[in-house]
């Protein structure tokens, strides 16, 4: 079913107590402050990521949270995380894939393992979770994806060669999924962040305009929910600066994005 010019491209999430979340990329960053935020405000939360000790001192600072911890990678690892929580729930009502990495790279330190890498885990990563989300979504003709994508995914950036390109293709993604998946009555929303202080942003060498703390950028993404838009991107004094450049002439772009970065 279309929806009108003035209502909300996805169902407004505003009433989280008893919500059924499943946080995949849990354990630090944006992910681990997701868990505090929506704890706090009475959702039921599972929680996944490569590293079982991390996770579990993030769900020790929760009321009760299910601990399945696995590598996004694994194509098969979804399928028995999604039947150990429906065997838990009967059920899920939002799927958040925040699970990434970032490598920063230049043209001449690019190889077949670091690019290999990003790419499994940013994207692949994300599709494998989709793939094992999907058909019980469907089933329940009701329920949300969330997928965490970055504003590097707007137009190429310095030292992204290998994130960007992969966040890139997660906007994509996302967008036609919404194209299949909200007719059915299930809501895909799209998260580009700018700068979070997080354990991937820590080894940046350079300034990071507009940086905000997990916290913040959790407590955003939670109001993005409740308005109901597909793409949830903050801060915005950073980002709808971005999306102005990106809409530049790629002579204008690349020369702006020299003089700025310096490199």
């Amino acid at each position: 079913m279309g929806r009108g010019w003035f209502e909300p491209l996805n169902t407004p999430i505003t009433d989280w107590q008893g919500r059924r979340v499943w946080i995949v990329g849990a354990s630090s960053g944006i992910g681990a402050a997701l868990a505090a935020e929506l704890d706090a405000r009475g959702a039921r939360l599972a929680l996944s990521a490569r590293s079982a000790e991390r996770l579990r001192e993030v769900a020790g600072g929760l009321r009760d949270a299910l601990v399945l911890p696995f590598d996004v990678t694994d194509a098969h690892a979804f399928t028995p995380a999604m039947t150990q929580l429906l065997e838990a729930w009967g059920g899920v009502d939002l799927m958040i894939l925040n699970a990434g990495t970032y490598l920063p790279l230049r043209a001449w330190e690019l190889t077949p393992d670091n690019a290999r890498h990003t790419v499994h885990t940013n994207l692949l990563g994300v599709m494998n979770g989709v793939a094992a989300a999907v058909p019980q979504l469907l089933l329940q003709g009701q329920g949300a994806l969330a997928i965490v994508g970055s504003v590097a995914g707007y137009r190429g950036l310095p030292k992204a060669l290998a994130y960007g390109p992969s966040k890139a293709a997660l906007i994509n993604f996302a967008e036609t999924l919404y194209l299949d998946l909200a007719p059915k009555g299930v809501s895909v929303f799209l998260i580009n962040p700018g700068f979070v202080a997080t354990p991937l942003t820590a080894g940046n060498d350079f300034k990071m305009p507009a940086l905000i703390s997990a916290p913040d950028a959790a407590a955003r993404i939670v109001r993005g929910f409740a308005r109901g838009v597909f793409e949830i991107h903050f801060p915005r004094r950073f980002t709808g600066f971005l999306k102005l450049l990106s809409m530049l002439p790629d002579r204008l772009y690349f020369g702006l994005i020299a003089r700025s970065t310096g490199l």
